[in-house]
């Protein structure tokens, strides 16, 4: 059991509901950041019936000054930040060509701006206490070549740099900063991108499409949301203290670098 502060964005469901649950079960104390108000406060119902204490913050993270808000929020209530979990993630299914520039400009602002200022935010707590930690999920998708889904793995290319970039920035601090590349997972997103995806190809049997990429994945089946989280919660609480600027992959091989 720990005793610490997290803040984890985009945790009205999926990864960022079960990451949340799961540091309450060790002991910390969880704020909980989304649009989405329902889901923000069933998240928060379900970190206090594992006994940890829970803030919530409902808003819209592209807007600015919103990530520096629940940054602040966090250190009024329990005086300061141990933990930053960047979950929040948007993006669409939009071949390169016919991209529009509200679907750039929206994926950007969450997944790498929003991004950056709640790392830059966290960070400068987490300078003065020296010491924390900042996860940021990224995707294998950054290093691919997707041409239905360029805005997102653009967007993730900018998450790896941003967690390189601030993890020797906050070195010098005791603070650490790595990033997590979780595969193909059964969330509302992934659902709804693999559905589009299906359609965008001109396949009508959807589970047909979604067997078949399953195939591809070599441990052949896809990651449960639980056990991404639990890799998450390692990397807030238990990997080594000389691991910093490191991205963990953990696609079932589909990611083998």
């Amino acid at each position: 059991m720990t005793h610490k502060r997290a803040l984890v964005t985009g945790a009205a469901g999926g990864l960022g509901r079960e990451v949340a649950i799961q540091l309450a079960r060790r002991g910390c104390a969880v704020a909980i950041t989304d649009i989405n108000a329902e889901g923000t406060t069933e998240t928060a119902r379900l970190v206090r019936e594992q006994g940890g204490e829970a803030e919530t913050v409902i808003g819209d993270f592209t807007l600015e000054g919103a990530p520096e808000a629940a940054v602040e929020k966090v250190v009024a209530r329990w005086g300061g930040i141990d933990i930053l979990v960047n979950n929040a993630g948007y993006g669409v299914i939009e071949p390169f060509l016919d991209a529009t520039y509200k679907a750039w400009t929206r994926t950007l602002a969450l997944n790498v701006t929003a991004l950056a200022m709640a790392c830059r935010a966290a960070g400068r707590v987490m300078r003065e206490q020296r010491s924390g930690r900042i996860i940021n999920i990224t995707s294998p998708g950054s290093r691919m070549a997707l041409p239905d889904y360029t805005a997102y793995t653009a967007s993730k290319a900018g998450v790896d740099s941003i967690t390189r970039a601030a993890a020797v920035a906050l070195a010098p601090y005791g603070v650490l900063v790595n990033s997590l590349a979780p595969g193909m997972m059964d969330t509302e997103m992934q659902r709804s991108t693999e559905a589009d995806l299906a359609r965008a190809n001109g396949r009508n049997d959807l589970q047909a499409f979604l067997d078949e990429r399953t195939r591809r994945i070599p441990l052949g089946r896809r990651a449960e949301i639980s056990e991404v989280a639990e890799a998450v919660v390692w990397l807030c609480l238990d990997a080594p203290k000389y691991m910093t600027a490191e991205r963990l992959n953990m696609s079932g091989g589909l990611d083998k670098d």
